[in-house]
């Protein structure tokens, strides 16, 4: 790439095996939209059309033709927005933003939904006394129907939490670690039995920690690195079994 992007870009590489590289940070800390595109047959990087909101620490998710984008960040500030590139078209499409605003959630989906969950909540415009405060709020992004589900009260996490990881394995979506109203990083780990419509505790991460990578594979998900009393190099599994 023939231009300056810090982490945290994201990356997402599409069935035709293309890498496409969205946002990130540029080199003055602005959040970037610039879109670049990687073809491997011809070793180059080509321009794409832009992203409609700037952003960095957005989460990617593949469906069909598009590459769907939620979240991520502006400086300090979340952002809501919820938009696709559309493969074929080379076009963005813009859709309902996240209900809530939060900062360090994450993002998790399945075929037929798209998850925004925990995070930092931050106070609304008239609250200048307010703090931003860990949440256990997850929301839903119905694909089909186009629109964000009113949550439940079962829908809540059961530990609030932020700086975590999340995927979706045997089903469920998996939340692990992370910060909340511990003085320390978390080790516990929830997941959501969507049939039932509530969370349920899983066996804790060996190595309590926030701010990790996930790698997700069809049979386990991955926690790598993170922060711990300092920063960790633990990387360890959580495998599908009956009992996840």
């Amino acid at each position: 790439m023939n231009y300056l992007i810090f982490f945290p870009l994201f990356l997402s590489v599409s069935a035709e095996g293309k890498v496409y590289a969205m946002g990130g940070m540029g080199c003055d800390t602005a959040p970037q939209a610039l879109v670049r595109v990687y073809e491997a047959a011809k070793d180059r990087w080509q321009p794409l059309t832009a992203m409609p909101t700037p952003r960095y620490g957005a989460t990617p998710f593949i469906r069909g033709n598009k590459i769907f984008l939620m979240g991520g960040r502006q400086g300090k500030m979340p952002v809501t927005a919820l938009e696709a590139f559309d493969l074929e078209t080379k076009s963005w499409t813009r859709y309902p933003c996240i209900p809530t605003r939060r900062a360090f959630s994450c993002c998790a989906a399945n075929e037929q939904s798209l998850f925004s969950i925990g995070g930092l909540q931050q106070p609304g415009p008239h609250n200048f006394y307010s703090r931003p405060h860990f949440v256990s709020t997850m929301e839903e992004y119905d694909l089909d129907q186009g629109i964000w589900i009113k949550p439940s009260r079962t829908s809540r996490m059961k530990e609030k939490r932020a700086d975590f990881v999340a995927g979706w394995l045997g089903g469920r979506i998996i939340a692990a670690g992370g910060l909340g109203n511990e003085p320390a990083p978390l080790g516990s780990v929830e997941s959501y039995n969507a049939v039932k419509q509530r969370w349920e505790c899983v066996a804790p991460m060996p190595t309590a920690r926030c701010s990790s990578a996930l790698l997700q594979t069809s049979s386990m998900l991955l926690v790598i690195g993170g922060v711990a009393q300092g920063p960790s190099n633990a990387v360890e599994a959580l495998c599908l079994s009956d009992t996840v």
